[in-house]
């Protein structure tokens, strides 16, 4: 399975924008023959950015599902990729898995979200898994990966997944110090632990840009995604900082 890692830069606010750019991911990891390809969290309007007040759309109908459905189509690939939700007068901060033939095989709803963005995104409250000519696949979105007890991730490793999905957003106060610090080690550390109790992958996508509005206004999203092992240990990891927009290709293995 070639895995696609797209840390593209998200834009807050700017819909079409983004939606472009990861038309054009999809299709860059198409030509290189992945598989599947993972995009970050809530690439149509960046995390907690106020847009989503006016700009949410609905699943499956809205203009962030469907090109993402007609992307998918178009390049025959599986798209897992976070967006805004609109359902009924609730947001959400979803991911779907979409199939190579347009399918919504999983939509998830973030669970474990930080105090900080729960004013904006109401909880999802549910978890499931689809089986597919990849293998079985379980998505959750950052954060879910640090519930208590890796209990997100810990859960659909039980319900038999092969690898978990994660779009991410990973964001770093404006002057932190990567080299007195190296940002990723709590990633790997807490993956690491599910990986290898449960013998499966976990891979993280993160954008790269600037956070644009709401708490963390003025951060910045620093890529740094990666993929770790059923070892625990990261196996592909993606550059560090705001500038580090980039598609990576991972082979897992049959």
């Amino acid at each position: 399975m070639k895995l696609a890692l797209a840390q593209m830069r998200v834009d807050p606010g700017q819909l079409e924008a983004n939606l472009d750019r990861a038309e054009e991911r999809i299709a860059q990891a198409a030509e290189r023959k992945a598989d599947l390809i993972l995009l970050p969290e809530c690439l149509d309007l960046g995390w907690t950015d106020e847009s989503a007040l006016q700009k949410a759309s609905p699943i499956p109908d809205g203009v962030t599902c469907r090109r993402l459905i007609q992307a998918a189509v178009q390049n025959r690939i599986h798209v897992c990729a976070g967006l805004t939700e609109l359902a009924g007068d609730r947001r959400y901060n979803a991911a779907l898995l979409i199939s190579p033939e347009g399918r919504v095989l999983l939509h998830h709803r973030k669970i474990h979200e930080l105090d900080i963005a729960k004013s904006l995104y109401a909880t999802g409250d549910r978890l499931s898994v689809v089986d597919t000519e990849l293998g079985r696949l379980g998505v959750m979105i950052c954060a879910d990966g640090f519930a208590p007890g890796q209990s997100v991730a810990r859960t659909l490793a039980l319900m038999g997944v092969k690898i978990i999905i994660s779009p991410c957003a990973w964001a770093v106060p404006a002057d932190y110090d990567q080299a007195a610090q190296p940002y990723g080690r709590e990633w790997i550390e807490n993956y690491g632990l599910v990986c290898r109790d449960h013998a499966i992958h976990i891979a993280g996508c993160s954008n790269v840009g600037f956070i644009g509005s709401g708490p963390w206004q003025g951060r910045m999203c620093i890529g740094n995604s990666l993929v770790v092992g059923p070892h625990g240990k990261a196996i592909k990891r993606l550059p560090y900082g705001i500038d580090a927009d980039c598609l990576v290709l991972c082979d897992l293995g049959s």
